[in-house]
């Protein structure tokens, strides 16, 4: 990591921290596999906190939505959860575009149940078609359908902080 400003509060103990360019896994999005790179990092060596500098972030999740309905294997639980968050739906709301209830929601959501073919294919197109910055896909989303594996796999996501390009891994 190269160092960029010797001199930011920690937001956490207040003590000088570094600004780094590093990588960040994105836990804040609520998925376990996306990594930000080339990311500013505010970086504390008194207390071991780290903040990232995340710039422009409605694109960043933008980006990431746009990635999950375009990987190429069924929907998992925090998939759904995100999908539905970056929609600013509730359960009930994003339940109701689906035709199916909250409690089912919510089962995908918790991993209780499996999202089956046809919903995941609906939370696609609901996510692209009402998604800000989204609408430019739908045809391209839609056109990948035909190719959705069945088997469930993890699928890792690197997106570049400044260019917001996703990687697959």
């Amino acid at each position: 990591m190269e160092s960029r400003n010797p001199s930011t509060p920690c937001s956490n103990c207040g003590s000088p921290a570094l600004v780094v360019r590093g990588v960040y896994p994105l836990t804040e999005s609520g998925l376990p596999n996306v990594t930000l790179v080339n990311i500013d990092i505010i970086q504390c060596d008194q207390c071991g906190n780290k903040d990232p500098i995340i710039p422009r972030l409605n694109e960043l999740f933008a980006a990431l939505a746009l990635a999950i309905v375009k990987k190429p294997c069924p929907l998992n639980g925090a998939d759904v959860r995100f999908l539905r968050k970056f929609l600013k739906m509730t359960g009930e709301q994003f339940a109701s575009y689906l035709d199916v209830t909250k409690s089912h929601v919510s089962k995908w959501e918790n991993g209780a149940d499996p999202v089956g073919g046809q919903s995941d294919r609906a939370i696609r197109a609901v996510t692209v078609c009402l998604g800000e910055n989204l609408k430019d896909h739908i045809e391209e989303i839609v056109r990948t359908f035909p190719d959705i594996e069945d088997k469930i796999r993890e699928v890792m996501y690197r997106i570049d902080a400044e260019t917001k390009e996703v990687e697959y891994a």
